[in-house]
């Protein structure tokens, strides 16, 4: 019986996903690591590759189609001894319904509707200990089935960690006594307890009627909007958020910075102030290391180097590409990284882990003239930083005289459950610093 393919899972967070292309045919021969197909996610569209060799037998879906569920059929793959005409026994997948529960809720695997009798149905997902669902390939499942091997046990050489055959085919049989899945329970940490159901909106039905007779234009939501409602949502209803503000003087700053850009440029090197608002933080991170940290459900992870992410906006909606050891790389590295990082975000060619983990995020609107906002935590993070433009305003010197300075106003918000007050203003008074002593920084 053909082997199914199915819809992968290309981020955490990715539930359904858009086939923008396939990159074979029926009846192609392909190996493990061969691209398949072009798949949009919520952020990216990215390439899917082969986990197992063998020959094209169906394709399932057709290009374009969206809502395509995680875990459903897409194409079928030809074994040895197997031809075309097995293929056509497993008929087209659908694209799953909106209103479909969370793909964690549907069975890994699953098998199309009216298989004929008989065929022989790959083992659902594993689960481990700690109830993550183990990825393997169904003919993966199938092999570790029938030599009675726990997947569990296995560590994946695949794309993304996934179990193949090639990892199964070598691995002897192994028995999971009851015993030693209840002692792996007991020693993982207890489940938080659910928390409460969150208030809900009024319907789409209920906006609509308060609208008749409006003219109005309905924008349909694509995945990426649909994550950033989510998200955000649950962020502004779960997260304890707290503000902390300052006003920072950036003359300094900016005498300092033309002046490294006037011998930079021989190389093609333009410094921006967001440039040296990333090492800033970077760096404050690390003088301020309690505060480097992230919220993990029933306990706080602090990191030790600084992961900054920075907030980039792309038409429709927003990624926050990850500097990673932001407090280790010159001015010039993180200027560069930053250009490649937003130019590839708006094209949506970022790859996942370009876009995941940090412990901290800024936020610049400055540029668009914001003076000052307060921005929402992007979770698991402890704490954002919200910029505004640098504007002339009059300030009164330590010796009490007026003058006028390009002041900056920026906001900190913070998870409370990380960070508390004294320890956010902290952080916020070690970035004011680093902003305000430049040459500091490059020390």
């Amino acid at each position: 019986m053909p082997v199914e393919i199915l819809m992968p899972a290309l981020s955490p967070t990715m539930e359904e996903g858009t086939l923008a292309k396939w990159l074979v045919k029926e009846g192609d021969t392909v190996s493990a690591g061969d691209l398949l197909a072009e798949i949009e996610t919520d952020k990216a569209t990215m390439e899917f590759e082969a986990v197992d060799e063998g020959v094209i037998g169906k394709l399932l879906v057709a290009e374009g189609t969206e809502g395509v569920k995680v875990n459903s059929p897409i194409a079928t793959l030809l074994e040895d001894g197997e031809s075309a005409a097995d293929a056509k026994a497993a008929p087209k997948a659908e694209a799953a319904p909106k209103a479909e529960a969370k793909a964690d809720a549907a069975p890994a695997g699953a098998k199309a509707e009216a298989a004929p009798a008989g065929a022989k149905e790959a083992p659902a997902a594993p689960k481990a200990a700690d109830g993550a669902r183990v990825f393997a390939s169904p003919l993966a499942r199938r092999i570790a089935a029938e030599k009675g091997i726990d997947l569990t046990a296995i560590s994946g050489s695949g794309p993304h960690g996934r179990i193949v055959k090639a990892d199964v085919e070598g691995a002897s049989p192994q028995a999971a006594p009851a015993t030693a899945a209840a002692a792996k329970a007991a020693d993982a940490p207890k489940a938080a307890a659910p928390a409460p159901a969150m208030a809900a909106g009024p319907s789409t039905d209920t906006v609509l009627k308060m609208y008749e007779g409006r003219a109005y234009t309905e924008v349909k939501l694509d995945g990426m909007r649909k994550t950033i409602a989510a998200r955000l949502t649950e962020a502004k209803q779960t997260i304890p958020h707290f503000y902390l503000r300052r006003d920072i003087e950036l003359d300094a700053l900016m005498a300092f910075r033309g002046k490294l850009n006037a011998q930079l440029e021989a190389r093609g090197v333009k410094l921006s102030v967001n440039d040296f608002i990333i090492k800033a933080c970077a760096l404050a991170l690390q003088q301020v290391p309690a505060a480097n940290a992230v919220w993990a459900g029933d306990r706080v992870l602090q990191l030790k180097p600084s992961d900054v992410a920075v907030a980039v906006a792309i038409e429709g909606g927003l990624f926050t590409p990850v500097l990673k050891d932001a407090e280790m790389k010159s001015l010039s590295t993180l200027s560069a990284e930053m250009k490649d990082l937003a130019a590839r975000a708006k094209s949506k060619k970022l790859a996942p882990h370009e876009y995941q983990g940090g412990s901290f995020a800024i936020s610049n609107l400055g540029m668009f003239g914001i003076d000052n906002f307060d921005a929402v935590i992007n979770p698991p993070h402890g704490a954002i930083l919200a910029v505004g433009a640098g504007v002339k305003k009059p300030v009164v010197g330590k010796d009490g005289a007026l003058s006028v300075a390009t002041v900056m106003s920026v906001t900190l918000s913070v998870d409370h459950r990380v960070i508390d007050g004294a320890l956010g203003a902290e952080l916020l008074q070690a970035i004011k610093d680093n902003l305000e002593n430049p040459m500091a920084m490059l020390a």
